[in-house]
């Protein structure tokens, strides 16, 4: 997928060049969204993941709703890029992490989620999806999550929605972590 500026390949600038280093450090390339965003946002860009990987340590949810919450948001929005980098992140956490991830669009009657997970999912696909929510969707999801854990819930899907409309907006795609990760791996291993 070409995006819609150019990636900016050769940063000008302490800053940007010190993040181009870091990405290539932390995932092997530096991804498209970091070329084409960050390179001319970079104090927008690292301010407001800053502030999101911060939130996100302090949340009460269990990491593994966390990273599904997420991963449901941007598939119903279609950012690949989001997905991606989901799934990047999953991988890393456990290869079980990311075989749910994977699982994500049979959550409804698949044994790998449990009913709080689908009340989550739910509530997250029902606000992505309608920009509203019914009363019998935050109900059951109040019969699993304390009122800040819904708090949680809320933030993570407007949160990923605006990262997912970000790459969505400049054409931003999949890079292929993911892959590129287990390559690394094995690229590692004698």
């Amino acid at each position: 997928m070409a995006t819609y500026l150019p990636p900016v390949e050769k940063p000008k600038g302490m800053l940007k060049k010190l993040t181009y280093r870091l990405m290539r450090r932390m995932f092997g390339i530096v991804p498209t969204g970091t070329m084409v965003f960050t390179a001319r946002m970079p104090t927008a860009f690292m301010s407001f993941y800053a502030k999101t990987y911060r939130l996100d340590k302090k949340l009460k949810l269990p990491t593994e709703t966390t990273y599904l919450v997420r991963h449901e948001v941007a598939s119903i929005n279609t950012c690949t890029a989001c997905m991606d980098i989901g799934r990047y992140y999953g991988l890393k956490k456990s290869p079980e992490t990311l075989v749910r991830l994977d699982a994500l669009s049979d959550y409804r009657a698949s044994p790998l989620f449990t009913d709080a997970e689908r009340a989550a999912l739910d509530y997250a696909r029902e606000l992505t999806t309608n920009k509203s929510v019914e009363r019998e969707t935050f109900a059951r999801l109040s019969g699993y999550f304390s009122e800040r854990e819904i708090c949680d819930i809320v933030y993570l899907v407007a949160s990923e929605h605006m990262a997912n409309m970000t790459n969505i907006g400049l054409g931003v795609g999949s890079d292929g972590l993911c892959e590129i990760s287990q390559q690394r791996r094995l690229q590692k291993v004698p």
